[in-house]
């Protein structure tokens, strides 16, 4: 019997100190995901043709949250892309040593710079001819991540499926692939990066590289991308954006922040890599040049919570006397973005 007392005593007391370090642990996660939204409703009037139409441009909702400190997860969905129902972003993100993370699922590749930026972070209320026509792929596999411990440069490589993200069953002979690096130094950051995808039967391979370089009010940045298509047909793409921002506080109403952009992109003769039934390459983007001015009111209560009141202007110029369609054509862009 003081056996069987002492084991009893022994395990009451582990019991009654274990208890304690268990709950910490599990209160150093939180298993509730975090929810984000981002809603853009807009006016574009064309100075052409005196069209207009009204858009909700997006609607997007995405939960990110952490089961573990090596691993967490991330998915998005746009319920109003013009209309349309998507789903863009599910992923895992494992750590699996110190600065080094293995990323699967579906996701956008690592390439470009502006290409890469969500809709709540955009600059002007349209992309840039590159982040849209160019190079605006998501795909679904896997990439690794390396951040140096002692130096501000991040490496990523990853391999994907050849073919659209909208089906996932079709067994593949090719492979896409993509790999960026980032270096900053102090205020100016540096990118460069390097794409092989096969969209059809046609390899595409892409070059890209971009300076940012913020300071105070001021933000400025240049990219350059190079398209290049594995057939003699062919001639390669370029594409080139060049944007600055001025930013500065005010009281005006709701608005606490009001700010000036000014941007000039340009892009050659452009195919999507998709021949047609003669097996050809047809231009699927003509070549044109853009200016783009415009303004912002911010109204920010507190972080990450904001509404931007944003007012453009786009000015286009073909070449060769193209007659451009409204989409591509001379507009005004009046549009609020909400995030939260």
């Amino acid at each position: 019997m003081r056996i069987l007392s002492k084991l009893a005593l022994t395990g009451a007391v582990f019991f009654a100190f274990s208890q304690p370090m268990v709950a910490s642990a599990a209160d150093s996660i939180s298993y509730i995901p975090q929810i984000h939204g981002t809603l853009r409703p807009r006016l574009e009037v064309s100075t052409e043709d005196n069209a207009y139409r009204f858009q909700l441009r997006n609607a997007r909702v995405s939960l990110t949250g952490m089961i573990a400190p090596q691993i967490d997860y991330f998915m998005q969905a746009d319920f109003c892309d013009r209309g349309s129902v998507k789903f863009l972003d599910g992923w895992i993100r494992m750590k699996i040593a110190n600065g080094l993370k293995l990323q699967a699922g579906q996701f956008r590749m690592p390439f470009g710079v502006d290409a890469f930026r969500a809709p709540h972070n955009y600059i002007f209320g349209n992309r840039s001819f590159m982040g849209k026509q160019m190079f605006n792929y998501r795909a679904v596999g896997a990439k690794l991540s390396y951040t140096l411990p002692s130096r501000p440069l991040t490496i990523e490589a990853g391999a994907f499926n050849p073919k659209t993200i909208q089906d996932h069953t079709p067994w593949n002979t090719t492979v896409a692939y993509s790999a960026k690096a980032t270096y900053r130094v102090q205020n100016v950051t540096f990118a460069t990066g390097y794409a092989s995808i096969s969209p059809d039967s046609v390899r595409l391979n892409a070059l890209d590289g971009a300076i940012t370089w913020a300071s105070g009010r001021w933000t400025a940045e240049a990219e350059y991308m190079h398209m290049h298509y594995c057939n003699r047909d062919r001639k390669g793409s370029h594409a080139y954006n060049a944007w600055i921002d001025y930013r500065m506080p005010v009281r005006a109403g709701i608005f606490n922040r009001l700010s000036f952009q000014g941007r000039f992109d340009g892009l050659t003769a452009f195919s999507n890599g998709k021949r047609t039934k003669e097996g050809l390459l047809t231009v699927n983007e003509q070549p044109r040049n853009r200016v783009t001015v415009g303004s912002t009111l911010t109204s920010q209560p507190v972080k990450n919570i904001y509404m931007d009141l944003r007012l453009d202007y786009e000015k286009y110029f073909y070449h060769s006397g193209f007659k451009p369609s409204t989409d591509n054509a001379d507009k005004i862009l009046l549009e609020l973005v909400l995030r939260f």
